[in-house]
């Protein structure tokens, strides 16, 4: 089997409100900082793009913090976004979905409930469409006119030990990726959970389009890894203090290595 580095990639940050982290009842209750993640996986001869993040006019629309543009975090591995052959879209929210013109040469993968959810009669309505930007729903339509966007059905090993599942909740289509490394199997929840604490108390982030199947997606996505260790929310600070950070670059932390201290779940 094929054995993948894996980096996350640190472009982006914010404040919420711990009450804004939580749908249940905040346990917190104190500012509550979000980071903005992309995932660079490389072996077998490819360079994946895990999401492609916000643009620096969606942050300033949304009062996001962009410290670089995603791409500009591939230049630590002496790559260009020219040299992305495959990008890896999770789900349409703003967050994951910007930037596709920036990789000329990738395959784009997507789940079609994603495009249906995105493209469909619910998004009509202004607390579905909140989390997503119309530009960028745009932008993968006209990538698949261009003959780029590859659909996925369900759970699918695009690659030798990598592959990505169907999971909801969060959104409909929404899609988390497992990786074979020389640690074992890692799970990138992405936004299957937002935070380590998320499933630690077992309560989900409030932005949610099937609350049940969010609820049955943090169980899986424990049982998906190789041990709870292995599963890295897709915005938690703690990431960045857990994992080794790459000699040139103190915003992109190695997924590979062992974790620096006790995982926040076991």
């Amino acid at each position: 089997m094929t054995h993948y580095e894996v980096h996350a990639i640190k472009y982006g940050s914010h404040v919420l409100k711990s009450s804004q982290a939580f749908l249940m009842e905040d346990p917190h209750d104190s500012p509550w900082p979000i980071f903005y993640y992309v995932w660079l996986v490389q072996g077998g001869g490819r360079n994946i793009l895990i999401d492609t993040g916000f643009t620096k006019e969606r942050a300033a629309k949304r009062g996001r913090s962009i410290e670089r543009c995603p791409s500009e975090g591939l230049k630590t591995f002496g790559l260009g976004p020219e040299d992305i052959d495959t990008v890896i879209l999770t789900h349409l929210h703003y967050d994951h979905a910007g930037n596709i013109p920036l990789f000329p040469n990738a395959d784009i993968y997507i789940q079609d409930k994603e495009v249906s959810f995105a493209t469909g009669r619910y998004v009509r309505y202004p607390a579905v469409r909140l989390p997503f930007e119309a530009d960028d729903v745009c932008e993968l339509v006209r990538q698949n006119y261009n003959g780029r966007v590859r659909f996925v059905d369900g759970d699918k090993e695009l690659f030798d030990g990598f592959k990505v599942h169907l999971m909801g909740g969060h959104s409909r289509g929404l899609m988390c990726v497992t990786v074979a490394t020389r640690r074992g199997l890692v799970v990138l929840a992405s936004d299957c959970a937002h935070f380590y604490d998320n499933l630690a108390l077992d309560n989900p982030f409030p932005i949610i389009a099937d609350v049940p199947t969010q609820c049955e997606t943090q169980e899986r996505l424990i049982a998906l890894a190789d041990s709870p260790s292995h599963v890295v929310p897709g915005h938690d600070p703690k990431v960045m203090e857990l994992y080794p950070r790459h000699p040139g670059d103190e915003n992109t932390v190695d997924l590979t290595a062992d974790l620096l201290g006790p995982s926040p779940l076991g």
